[in-house]
């Protein structure tokens, strides 16, 4: 008489099976994530049930999980010396889809208030399985020191048989008989083991081999890690073989338990190769992968961080694959945001020169934050880092410590952009700065300017730019020039210029240059004008209001203008010209220079003619 039992599965299987197969996971590989797991949460049970004092058959025996490929019989293999399972369980464990024997034990732990770290979803995970193999045998011992070995096998369509198999060691043994025998190679399953369940917390031997060496270094206390361990780890997650500049490996449990190891690479790969990087932070959920390089883990600015964020609180779909709940994944975001922003401001107050370096390499991540990211903008407005005319070359300032330095008299805090410092310096935008005492923020990159714009102000104090400041010196020294002959001269060079400028009057702030050019449109800087003038020889917005000019009555190449304007008309309009030509250059607003280059040459000519 055949003791082989046949069971058929439920109505819906054929449709539920079909879904498992060709809709639920978008790569056939994810079947070996799912059984490891599924083993990991057996061993998981079993090592909870030998704490608690119940009775074991071979208690002795060694909590492990172990893979066997066989690419000439096209077979896999997936052991564990876990719970094992009855010949009951079998049927309700796996011949019916959508029970979950981990459910079903947590609940039953929640009741006694205990926990175990369960990651498993035996009846849907395990069908993944027919993704690949035509047909899954399994052999399995229950714990239960009474009980003895079962055989359960199915092809995954019409049904499955269970019959007795005798004697067993403990746990379950799952073998699939694969379609093809890319899956029995043991260089692409250890491929898999190590991208998904390199960190389950069981021993996992590939064909005699341990695989998963690397510890899961962020579940651990900081205080059992040294510093060549977490080394070692950056070089794995970040597959970089520097070291990496900064560090936060930090746990919290409210409102939300995350765990989490963060890097903060040496060099920028975004400056190396100026191509766009995304995200090295891998999200796990209780050691196991969920999403490799996890979008939507951090805002775009972060992506500069490498390393490993593991929740237990994510509301994941049956297949791990994907979060179903995204407003709680806006919450991790949120957590993990502010942890990040206060770690990396108390790491700028610790060293500052260290802070400096990583601001050269990754600043331009900062400053995408502070332009686009409305909910972030005060803390990572706080992380920004410039040159200063109160700092030495090469020192920097945040915006906290200049408004701790501004005078009593200062409401605005001011920003200049040039290429460099000298050039900062030598601005003729920076002079009644100097002359007022007034610290002015030195600003080199291109961005800079759409930055500070986007900012607007910083703890209540506006921010603006050097050459749109309503300042003028506090006490004007005595002009080369009257009143009168300022103003004579400064509409004598309107009509030469024409419709070459917009107004042209005496400066109330100049000391040093002869003129300098404003933009009449009080929006709009000389930076953001060059910019769109690049935009209009692309087809963008014209630019129809012309730059004002504003003279300096005290310098003395002005006041030779104004003589040489009576008795020499001609020379006075082109030297008017060179002046407004100059201006230009200095606010790097002049498209074509050989029309000044022409005229300076004639210049030359009739000063040597003398």
């Amino acid at each position: 008489m055949s003791t082989i039992e046949k069971h058929a599965f439920q109505a819906e299987i054929a449709q539920l099976l079909d879904l498992v197969i060709h809709s639920l996971y978008t790569d056939k590989e994810i079947f070996v994530r799912e059984l490891i797991s599924n083993a990991a949460d057996a061993t998981e049970k079993l090592k909870f049930l030998q704490t608690s004092g119940a009775e074991i058959f071979e208690p002795d025996a060694a909590l492990t999980i172990s893979v066997a490929t066989d690419d000439q019989a096209k077979t896999i293999t997936f052991t564990d010396t876990g719970l094992g399972m009855t010949h009951g369980e079998l049927i309700d464990n796996l011949g019916t889809i959508a029970h979950s024997g981990s459910k079903a034990f947590l609940e039953q732990l929640k009741a006694s208030k205990d926990d175990a770290q369960l990651i498993g979803q035996f009846g849907v995970g395990f069908y993944a399985a027919f993704m690949v193999a035509e047909k899954v045998t399994v052999f399995s011992r229950s714990y239960l020191p009474g009980e003895t070995g079962w055989v359960w096998t199915s092809d995954g369509r019409t049904g499955y048989e269970i019959e007795p198999a005798g004697e067993l060691s403990r746990g379950t043994k799952i073998v699939l008989h694969l379609r093809e025998a890319e899956f029995a190679t043991a260089s692409r399953i250890e491929q898999i083991i190590k991208h998904y369940s390199n960190f389950v917390q069981f021993p996992i031997e590939l064909n005699g081999t341990a695989v998963n060496t690397v510890q899961a270094l962020w579940t651990k206390n900081k205080s059992e890690i040294t510093d060549e361990e977490y080394a070692d780890f950056y070089k794995y997650v970040g597959h970089d073989s520097d070291a990496p500049q900064y560090r936060l490996h930090f746990s919290a449990d409210a409102p939300l338990a995350i765990r989490a190891l963060l890097f903060v690479p040496a060099k920028s790969y975004e400056q190396l190769t100026m191509q766009r990087s995304e995200s090295e932070v891998n999200l796990y959920c209780k050691k196991v992968l969920i999403s490799p390089k996890a979008k939507g883990l951090f805002p775009e600015w972060l992506r500069f961080l490498k390393g490993v964020v593991d929740s237990e609180d994510l509301p994941l779909n049956i297949s791990r694959e994907t979060m179903q709940d995204s407003a709680l994944l806006r919450k991790i975001n949120e957590v993990l945001t502010k942890r990040v922003l206060k770690w990396l401001d108390e790491e700028a107050k610790t060293d500052a020169e260290k802070y400096d370096r990583f601001f050269a390499e990754h600043g331009h991540c900062i400053k995408e934050g502070v332009a686009n990211d409305w909910s972030h903008r005060e803390a990572l407005a706080k992380l920004l880092r410039a040159e200063s005319s109160h700092t030495e070359k090469g020192k920097t300032t945040s915006l906290p410590d200049y408004v701790s330095r501004m005078p009593e008299a200062q409401k605005e805090i001011y920003y200049l952009l040039a290429p460099n410092r000298e050039a900062a310096e030598a601005s003729p935008y920076f002079e009644v700065f100097r002359e007022k005492k007034f610290e002015v923020l030195f600003l080199y990159a291109p961005q800079d300017e759409f930055v500070m714009e986007n900012l607007r102000e910083f703890d209540k104090k506006r921010l603006v730019a050097a050459e749109k400041a309503d300042l003028k010196l506090d006490e004007e020294k005595p002009g080369a020039l009257s009143d009168d002959e300022a103003r004579l001269l400064a509409n004598f060079v309107k009509e030469t210029l024409g419709d070459r400028v917009g107004e042209v009057r005496v400066s109330k702030r100049l000391t040093g240059s002869p003129a300098v050019v404003v933009d009449s449109d009080a929006q709009l800087t000389s930076s953001m004008r060059r910019v769109m003038k690049m935009m209009n020889r692309e087809g963008g917005p014209s630019l129809d209001a012309k730059p004002d000019l504003e003279i300096n009555p005290r310098h003395t190449m002005l006041a030779q203008l104004e003589k040489i304007r009576h008795t020499d008309a001609a020379l006075a309009a082109q030297v008017s010209e060179q002046v407004f030509d100059n201006a230009l250059v200095a606010a790097g607003l002049l498209d074509d220079p050989r029309t000044m280059l022409a005229r300076m040459t004639s210049l030359l000519e009739k000063l040597l003619a003398k």
